[in-house]
């Protein structure tokens, strides 16, 4: 073979190794599809939770009824089953994209074999060269011309080969990359289907709850008025003897010891996907942080000074559909949990988590439907440690979240003082006096 002829074997597998490979190209077409198909269906899936949302929206600016609780729950329910149903989308879209992944990365890797082959005849042939000299070579061939075109084509093919091998190499590293990101997609999606799905499972409790108020108020209005008068009468009742406890609390915060209001140290006590859903709601509730009741001497507290004694409101009320995941607004220890619904008749803070944290504030989360931790466990923040709910004294599915100087709270049972006689005497709770309560929003 003549050096023209190497020279135009090396063309051909430089255009071999250019070309795709057909059964690879073809399969990576049939994902893209499949791909651009779940996108299509997530979309209308992700339309029926905004329209579920707005439903939502609508109910929580209604006056409570039997028939909006019970219908909040519904739409809850039909909503998270809509979320799960979206994840399930995603985590599938992920599994293909991996595999498309896989499919290019193999196709680098037989394009950069291909390169590497060529490169390596190549320089065997220039080597050959060299070992005759050039000027050996020339002499040596019948036409010089020919002779040049052919040591110079065979230098230019092989340093294009090289950058080639060069460029597909890099692109082999980019794929690698976005091969363990979508792979870390994969996990985190997998990881939000099982919230997804605890979620469910806590609608479904709930479901059995609505069974169990439509059984208590044989599904009249009346019925469920009276039970919601009874709840705040016993609420009233509990808040005096708490007050009562509190005055008798001694001791004073050390500001030293807390971070400065304005700090930001915590984080909002929800997914930031649920967060910036909250902005939906500002038309309703007045903000974009879906705060449906703040602290201090709010509105609604100064308008019910039976339950709140007045003192105000001492936490901040996030509206919160029943089954949504809570997370921790910071690291920290679970210093204990909770239900003083438990104790028959008291209506407080239902399921509850107090979590201790290394700055010297203790947050609280309340009204809980489930708790997925316990006391002494370490947490991380965002991590989720239960589910919202209306347990307690709650009329609507919400979040209490509240803030305290550490050095300052206790968990304690009424009954530990004289005087406790409200049904609540002997439900543990987180109490402190006044001047430890801290306003959540100064931290936020």
């Amino acid at each position: 073979m003549n050096a023209r002829s190497l020279v135009y074997g090396f063309l051909f597998l430089a255009l071999l190794a250019s070309m795709p490979i057909g059964a690879t190209a073809q399969s990576a077409a049939e994902l893209k599809d499949q791909i651009e198909d779940i996108n299509r269906r997530r979309a209308a899936i992700d339309a029926e939770i905004a329209e579920y949302q707005k439903q939502l929206n609508v109910l929580s600016g209604e006056k409570q009824t039997l028939q909006s609780a019970i219908k909040t729950l519904d739409v809850s329910r039909s909503q998270t089953a809509s979320q799960i149903r979206s994840t399930e989308n995603k985590i599938e879209s992920a599994n293909l994209k991996l595999q498309e992944l896989a499919y290019e990365i193999a196709d680098k890797e037989t394009l950069i074999a291909i390169d590497r082959a060529t490169v390596a005849q190549s320089l065997r042939t220039i080597a050959q060269m060299d070992d005759l000299s050039t000027f050996e070579y020339l002499l040596s061939s019948t036409d010089l011309s020919d002779a040049w075109e052919s040591v110079d084509a065979a230098r230019s093919v092989n340093d294009a080969l090289r950058a080639h091998a060069q460029a597909l190499s890099q692109t082999k590293q980019v794929l690698n990359v976005q091969h363990e990101e979508v792979g870390a997609t994969k996990k985190d999606l997998s990881s939000l289907s099982v919230d997804l799905n605890t979620q469910k499972q806590a609608l479904d409790v709930n479901r059995q709850s609505k069974q169990s108020l439509l059984s208590q108020t044989q599904s009249e209005e009346a019925a469920y008025q009276e039970l919601i008068a009874k709840k705040r009468a016993e609420q009233a009742l509990f808040e005096s003897e708490l007050d009562r406890l509190e005055q008798q609390l001694t001791g004073s915060v050390d500001s030293s010891r807390i971070p400065s209001a304005g700090s930001g140290v915590l984080a909002w006590p929800f997914s930031s996907t649920y967060m910036s859903n909250c902005s939906s709601k500002s038309s309703v509730l007045g903000n974009a942080y879906c705060i449906t009741q703040y602290f201090g001497n709010t509105a609604f507290s100064t308008a019910n000074p039976q339950i709140y004694n007045g003192a105000g409101h001492n936490a901040v009320d996030f509206s919160a559909p029943t089954g949504t995941a809570l997370q921790a607004a910071l690291s920290g220890t679970i210093t204990d949990t909770g239900n003083t619904d438990a104790v028959p008749g008291c209506y407080s803070f239902g399921k509850w988590v107090l979590i201790k944290h290394a700055n010297g504030l203790s947050t609280l989360y309340a009204h809980l439907s489930s708790i997925t931790v316990s006391a002494g466990q370490s947490v991380s923040t965002g991590q989720v440690i239960g589910y919202s709910g209306m347990t307690g004294y709650a009329t609507g599915p919400h979040l209490h979240f509240g803030v305290y100087a550490s050095e300052a709270v206790q968990v304690m049972t009424l009954a530990q003082f004289r005087g406790a006689t409200s049904a609540c005497a002997n439900a543990k709770m987180p109490v402190a006096p006044r001047e430890a309560y801290l306003n959540p929003m100064s931290y936020l």
